[in-house]
């Protein structure tokens, strides 16, 4: 892939599409289809406007993996609905966007938009490996401030973080995380690591917030650098930083396995190149008929004509 290539945070978008849309629009059985339609939309406009030669939905085969559990075990508790002995756990879902989760990926396999899940790896994982392995510039369309350790100017990558809809994105490049956060891409998850992520479980480091990791970070370089600090007598750390981090030492040692997105996931070979006609017309036409997809499917399909 040389070309430029977009990744969807496929739940991150189809979330947002499900709060952002009414739940009046429904199929013609009554169903909701409010996720599958506001999706389709999201899809059609994201491609209008960045154009990309390549289009990855990428999904979460596992969104609480077991060795990050394994390592942090309060990582995403508080979201599990239901608990599954050697499977995945259950995610909490609103009850009427479950099911239309199967439905997003019947229609986007029809379309012939790649979509890529692997086994024991979140969404961000499989997008941080096509990341790690694109050749050209990368757009990462995202909900997930997370993804913000991605960002790599001299690499063309960003994120697309969405204000309102899609229609409004922050283009995040390291000069926005710079002005927002003090820090750069690769700084962003050390940053996380110690200040913490209710949303995800991650406890953080007791006492220090987002200024005061960013202000520690500009001043050691990174999460080794704060740590070899606490060992030198001479760092300028305050009596109260010092005694915090010695505390933190054995969730720092964990931590950063967990906040680091991978980026060596077994990715299926799978074609990328953004589709410009169905891949199952057929079954594409059933899908818009029995759900009623109408104009939002119409729209993307003629926006990938072009």
């Amino acid at each position: 892939m040389t070309g430029r290539l977009m990744l969807l945070d496929t739940a991150s978008l189809y979330f947002r599409a499900y709060f952002g849309v009414p739940d009046s629009v429904k199929a013609p059985d009554g169903t909701p289809v409010n996720a599958v339609r506001g999706l389709l939309d999201f899809i059609d406009r994201l491609v209008k406007d960045h154009r990309p030669e390549h289009l990855v939905a990428c999904m979460d085969a596992d969104w609480r993996p077991q060795w990050r559990v394994d390592l942090i075990p309060t990582y995403k508790a508080h979201r599990v609905a239901e608990e599954h002995e050697g499977a995945p756990d259950a995610e909490e879902v609103p009850d009427t966007l479950a099911p239309q989760v199967p439905v997003i990926e019947e229609v986007l396999d029809a379309i012939g938009i790649a979509r890529v899940g692997v086994a024991g790896y979140e969404a961000d994982d499989v997008i941080g490996t096509f990341t790690a392995r694109a050749k050209g510039p990368v757009d990462i369309v995202t909900g997930d401030r997370d993804l913000y350790q991605l960002v790599d100017d001299a690499r063309g990558v960003r994120v697309l973080y969405p204000l309102k809809g899609v229609g409004t994105l922050q283009l995040t490049d390291e000069a926005v995380l710079r002005e927002k956060y003090g820090v750069d891409g690769r700084g962003y998850a050390d940053l996380a690591l110690l200040r913490g992520d209710p949303s995800d479980g991650l406890p953080g480091v007791a006492g220090i917030g987002e200024k005061t990791a960013a202000k520690l970070l500009a001043e050691f370089g990174d999460l080794a650098g704060i740590m070899a600090a606490v060992d030198d007598p001479g760092a300028k750390l305050t009596p109260s930083q010092r005694r915090r981090l010695t505390e933190a030492r054995p969730y720092v040692a964990v931590a950063p396995k967990v906040v680091r997105v991978a980026d060596d996931v077994p990715l299926p070979d799978v074609g990328t190149a953004l589709p410009h006609a169905p891949r199952d017309p057929a079954a594409l036409e059933e899908l818009a008929h029995r759900w009623g997809l109408g104009g939002s499917l119409q729209r993307l399909l003629t926006t990938l004509a072009r």
